[in-house]
């Protein structure tokens, strides 16, 4: 039986989607469209054609016919353009045209070509096109617009579902890069000799070696806590995915190994408190919010938010911790926490008051609760008394409904 497995990432996918949507990708694009006078195409096409050297059949030929075999093998037939720029830096990237039938732009620096194999170089390429493929190109410039950089802040859960988005659309570029070349080693070495600069052929360094020290950086951060904050995966995460996708016997194998990878691209913190405090937040919350028998909209939007702070899908945990026994997990997190950190009693009494607040009312069972909660936490009267009255002061205000 052949062996088909999809490049493309479902979780990469509904990422893009749900992003596109917030940022109402149709409508903005439509107004980019029609109001910009100087497109990026312009300023991209201006560059390369005045700085780099564009490959063609003639110019840079080998390079040329091994981009378009590169190309046949995508099954990817829209016009592009390939350059070299002189340039030491170990790097290469790919511009999405903005008009349907106009060329895109892949460029090589000219670093790689003394640094690397025909397969390496073949898979640096797939992974640009593949780019391009995917239309990462075309949600960056969307993003950028609507949150351009160093002038606006995005908002904290958009921006982990954006991280998380960027570094999933790296493995899928990947993947077109392993399918462009074909040649797994060379995909691996590819890897290390732009982590490195080196030639490993002149070090003397294996493929079995390079792997087999990739598995223990890999443990590292699935077991010993390490995270990846950046744009790209970390290596061991991008080695370790297009080995699976190399070498897993069905798309089933493969999801099931790319699962416990994704896991670390999920973590947003790694402080022994982030657990507890993630459980302590959805269930203080739930249990606060129904005191007075309804949870209005205001409450769970505090929640939510609150919860964004520590998670990429903080409603999909949030619907998780409510189908579990969330008194006992509240309890739990209190212990949990305080055992850590006994100094913490008032910013989680501060949180439940937070909640209460958030529909505008106070109610007397919800006053009640409060005074209950926080005496269970050892706090005395007077010190409930001093963060509640802090936290009205602060942030209570009155509905209009009451006021009308």
């Amino acid at each position: 039986m052949t062996r088909v497995l999809q490049p493309e990432i479902a979780l990469e996918k509904n990422l893009a989607a749900q992003i596109y949507h917030a940022l109402e990708g149709d409508v903005v694009r439509f107004v980019l469209k029609n109001a910009e006078e100087t497109s990026d195409d312009e300023y991209w096409r201006s560059h390369m054609e005045g700085h780099c050297m564009k490959a063609d059949e003639k110019l840079l030929g080998n390079f040329y016919r091994m981009c378009m075999d590169v190309k046949r093998r995508l099954s990817f037939d829209e016009p592009v353009d390939f350059y070299v720029t002189g340039d030491s830096s170990i790097n290469a990237f790919s511009i999405a045209a903005e008009d349907e039938g106009h060329p895109h732009i892949v460029n090589v620096n000219s670093e790689l070509f003394n640094l690397m194999s025909e397969d390496e170089l073949k898979f640096v390429v797939g992974h640009e096109l593949g780019h391009l493929i995917n239309q990462d190109t075309a949600l960056r410039r969307l993003i950028n617009f609507v949150y351009p950089p160093q002038v606006s802040q995005i908002p904290l859960t958009l921006q982990y579902k954006i991280h998380l988005h960027d570094n999933l659309a790296e493995l899928v570029a990947d993947r077109y890069g392993y399918i462009a070349c074909g040649n797994l080693d060379a995909c691996v070495t590819a890897f290390f000799k732009m982590a490195s600069g080196l030639d490993l052929g002149k070090m003397q360094v294996s493929i079995e070696e390079l792997l087999n020290n990739n598995s223990e950086h890999l443990d590292y951060f699935l077991h010993g806590g390490g995270m990846s904050h950046f744009d790209h995966p970390v290596n061991p995460i991008r080695v370790q995915a297009i080995n699976l996708f190399a070498t897993a016997l069905n798309q089933e194998e493969l999801d099931k190994g790319m699962d416990e990878l994704i896991q670390i691209l999920l973590k947003v913190g790694n402080h022994p408190l982030d657990e507890p405090m993630s459980i302590f937040v959805a269930t203080a919350g739930i249990i606060a919010a129904n005191v007075d028998g309804k949870v209005t909209k205001e409450e769970y939007e505090h929640i939510i938010g609150t919860l964004a702070g520590s998670h990429i899908f903080p409603k999909d945990f949030l619907d998780a911790v409510a189908k579990a026994d969330v008194d006992k997990l509240f309890q739990d997190s209190v212990n949990a926490i305080l055992s850590i950190n006994p100094n913490l009693k008032p910013n989680l009494l501060e949180y439940i008051i937070g909640i209460m607040l958030a529909d505008k009312e106070i109610g007397e069972k919800e006053v009640n609760f409060v005074y209950n909660i926080g005496q269970r936490m050892g706090l005395s009267i007077k010190e409930i008394s001093i963060i509640f009255a802090n936290m009205v002061q602060r942030n209570f205000n009155p509905s209009l409904d009451a006021i009308s």
